[in-house]
């Protein structure tokens, strides 16, 4: 009898501990839950700033359909064996190249790395108004938007947005969410500036979130989400789990003999 009520406490002591390990506070989960929203801080709008590997797709219209031709190009792709356009005709995309240019029909090399989308557009309406086009209108769009998201998500992996106005929770959204085992206490954005990486902390947690930097993503942006303590320790000792229990197994036929 003396042997069950060990064995018995033992089960008790045991499967008290799994359940406080496996208990986690709302407060390291839930997220947007501390501090006040800053109104006065907080924006709507967004900027795209151009970078080198940006496929830019840059429309022009005007009234004038011959004057806005040889700025509309399509992009086809000939059969050898018949010299046939194969497939249906697509816009031109221009890539960024290394030194922030792109090459431009009739204006040749422009240089628009590191400029936004309102400054592009300005720059490209005074070289062609009036000389080629009278008033245009011009769209930019970038083709190749994309975030990454790594880490404890769900599903990581690159994300292509079609619409470049992507947030941080956007992103998350996209990857599954974080697992329970996700510090979102210290999320890490990298991001491009000109020629440097630039590292950004934040706390999913917090409402200042609408106030950073990085609420809005930009192309290229990475995010990780690191493992909490736990989900490391846990990845460690998996492998000696099985020596674990064939110890504690022999462990307890030990004490069931000398008790004997």
């Amino acid at each position: 009898m003396k042997f069950f009520s060990i064995k018995r406490t033992f089960l008790v002591i045991f499967l008290t501990s799994i359940s406080l390990a496996s208990c986690v506070s709302n407060k390291k989960i839930a997220y947007l839950q501390f501090d006040e929203i800053d109104q006065e801080n907080v924006s709507n709008t967004y900027t795209t700033v151009f970078k080198p590997d940006d496929l830019l797709q840059i429309t022009i219209s005007s009234d004038n359909i011959e004057a806005v031709k040889p700025f509309n190009l399509p992009a086809v792709s000939f059969m050898a064996s018949t010299n046939t356009v194969a497939g249906r005709a697509q816009q031109l995309t221009y890539l960024i190249d290394s030194k922030g240019e792109i090459d431009f029909p009739l204006l040749g090399k422009l240089k628009i790395g590191g400029l936004t989308r309102e400054e592009t557009i300005k720059m490209l309406k005074n070289k062609l108004d009036p000389e080629y086009v009278k008033s245009p209108t011009i769209n930019i769009r970038i083709a190749n938007f994309k975030i990454n998201v790594n880490g404890d998500v769900k599903n990581p992996g690159s994300y292509i947005i079609p619409n470049e106005r992507v947030t941080i929770l956007d992103a998350i959204s996209l990857a599954g969410d974080l697992n329970i085992s996700g510090k979102r206490e210290n999320v890490l954005v990298i991001r491009e500036e000109g020629d440097i990486k630039k590292e950004y902390r934040i706390d999913l947690r917090s409402k200042k979130l609408y106030t950073s930097p990085v609420f809005y993503l930009q192309q290229n942006d990475n995010v990780y989400v690191e493992h909490n303590y736990a989900r490391i320790q846990s990845a460690s000792s998996n492998s000696n789990t099985s020596l674990f229990i064939s110890i504690a197994g022999t462990l307890i036929a030990i004490i069931s003999l000398i008790i004997r």
